[in-house]
């Protein structure tokens, strides 16, 4: 049985999607929009109490390891794409045919990389906004673009020196 829980955050309200024991989406929920209450936080499935706190956790300090069970539901090549996503550090960025070639294929496969991104169902705990254009340049993010660049910017501020002094 689904479940769902709403929560808010820097970004905007979220939901987050649970089936059993595991998470199955997160979506940043438009602010305008009319809300459909999920469970209540209290009453939500222990894997979504987790999904929250670990969010709260990552919002305060981006450094958070997200460690939650996934229920991710694509083809074959999708999940490898989004199993992908999930190697790129917190605070840096890949292009899609960066991620194409970790990926073992060639840069031609970028776009179809990019396709498999743009359906990441977990947005945030599967870091699809880590994934730029060939020049950096941000491109494409179903939260929209000032949410990924919110999030990068989070990312690298929260992130520890290459150097410290002692």
């Amino acid at each position: 049985m689904q479940a769902e829980l709403i929560i808010d955050s820097p970004l905007g309200p979220l939901r987050l999607t649970a089936e059993d024991d595991a998470l199955l989406s997160l979506r940043v929920l438009d602010a305008a929009a009319p809300r459909v209450a999920g469970v209540a936080a209290d009453a939500a499935p222990p894997v979504l109490q987790r999904a929250r706190a670990q969010l709260q956790a990552y919002f305060r300090d981006a450094t958070t390891v997200f460690d939650l069970p996934l229920r991710l539901q694509g083809t074959p090549f999708q999940q490898a794409v989004w199993r992908a996503l999930q190697t790129v550090p917190a605070g840096q960025t890949l292009s899609y045919t960066g991620l194409a070639q970790r990926l073992g294929l060639s840069a031609t496969h970028a776009r179809a990389v990019g396709a498999a991104v743009g359906r990441n169902p977990l947005l945030i705990v599967v870091p699809c906004h880590r994934i730029v254009g060939q020049r950096g340049a941000l491109t494409g993010y179903a939260a929209g673009l000032p949410r990924k660049q919110a999030l990068l910017d989070h990312e690298r501020a929260t992130q520890p020196t290459a150097w410290a002094h002692p």
